[in-house]
């Protein structure tokens, strides 16, 4: 396959290495005052395809409380989101996220994009979030893990990593988004969606051919 990745890649890396200002600063809520401090809770234990997500509950960009055990019964996309990865940009400017949340969300399917990034960290911040969010003209929420103890639960080491999970709470998929790793295909070259096809096998309740993917993008932010 031909693609622009060998190219870019050196400076998307560089770009993903760079970290926003440190800063202890609470960040505003909408009101202008200090925003509410995430709630933070995930089972203890890594996740694995064919097992139980583990369940957490997480803060959105407003404040509202977001459990992943609410919205048991119905199939659930979580996305490792950083509005600031080279990466992040290209998938949703470009790539195969421009459209596609919305498209599924659309279905039925539950879409949360997730912000692991500690604070002082590239991406990190309510209103580095809420910028990013307009930017990329998103309707899902955005949750805030800063603790990281979601991300690491999850063992999520990339932005985008993407895990799918079914109606009845197991974990289905779990990798990249699509097999560009990160660059621009040529025009007309097919790409290899693994979240499509992982939303394919629930719906049809077929068997999917691959569960686990290498993710690529920016490396987590965590604290540590």
């Amino acid at each position: 396959m031909k693609r622009t990745l060998p190219l870019l890649l050196p400076l998307l890396l560089v770009a993903c290495s760079e970290a926003t200002a440190p800063s202890a600063a609470p960040t505003p809520g909408a009101n202008g005052s200090a925003a509410p401090a995430a709630a933070t809770t995930a089972a203890a234990g890594s996740a694995a395809v064919g097992k139980p997500a583990p369940d957490f509950t997480l803060t959105d960009l407003d404040g509202k409380v977001v459990r992943l055990a609410d919205h048991r019964g119905k199939t659930v996309v979580l996305e490792w989101f950083n509005p600031e990865c080279p990466f992040v940009k290209l998938a949703h400017g470009k790539g195969s996220l421009r459209t596609m949340a919305a498209e599924e969300s659309a279905k039925g399917v539950v879409w949360l994009a997730i912000n692991s990034g500690a604070p002082g960290k590239q991406g990190h911040g309510r209103e580095v979030n809420v910028k990013g969010k307009a930017d990329f003209g998103l309707t899902h929420p955005i949750l805030l893990d800063e603790t990281g103890a979601v991300g690491k639960s999850y063992g999520a080491t990339n932005t985008p990593h993407v895990f799918v999970i079914d109606p009845a709470g197991t974990l289905v998929y779990a990798g990249a988004l699509d097999d560009t790793r990160g660059g621009e295909p040529e025009p007309g070259e097919a790409v290899k969606n693994y979240v499509t096809l992982a939303l394919q096998s629930v719906a049809t309740k077929q068997p999917l051919a691959e569960t686990t993917t290498k993710a690529w993008g920016c490396s987590v932010k965590y604290a540590n």
